[in-house]
């Protein structure tokens, strides 16, 4: 009853138009209505662009089953390749500052890898006899506070010498 009472008494039970455009003109009541007469988005908004079809779809269960499991995607490799260690030859001698809390000289060197690629290497221990054209070996292994050094040198193989006890 409350609800007879609200609407406007020119309407009808329902003449398709919503409470919303009710004691509006004319043309709002067309516009609610959804009009077929020429239909122009509101003014400074663009029109909204069709929807794309889905990209991919998921694949069916009888396509899973035919195809299997998917194959992992492969390992990545560290800065030896894949490899345990690498043989290198020592290029340049470096010494590096480390990052913001830590403060030293740490002894670096710059080494060309028997697979072509070079890199700077950290040496381990205090005091070490490298100078260039020295043969090293490499193992992966980086110093945390040293950025971009992923790689260590083996103390005791080739040319670099062990760490020195001390007197």
């Amino acid at each position: 009853m409350a609800a007879l009472l609200l609407r406007s008494p020119r309407s009808g039970p329902y003449d398709g138009v919503p409470r919303s455009a009710e004691g509006r003109g004319l043309a709002a009541r067309l516009r609610s209505r959804g009009s077929t007469t020429h239909h122009h988005p509101p003014r400074g908004s663009p029109a909204a662009p069709p929807c794309p079809p889905p990209a991919s779809t998921m694949a069916t269960l009888t396509q899973m089953h035919r195809q299997g499991r998917p194959k992992p995607p492969p390992a990545k490799l560290g800065p030896t390749l894949g490899r345990p260690q690498l043989k290198g030859v020592v290029i340049k001698n470096l010494i590096r500052k480390p990052k913001k809390p830590n403060s030293a000289n740490r002894k670096c060197a710059r080494v060309r890898l028997s697979t072509g690629r070079e890199g700077v290497c950290f040496i381990p221990g205090e005091g070490h006899n490298l100078q260039e054209h020295h043969v090293v070996l490499v193992q992966g292994g980086r110093t945390q506070d040293l950025p971009g050094v992923k790689l260590t040198i083996v103390r005791g193989k080739y040319d670099c010498a062990h760490v020195q006890k001390k007197k």
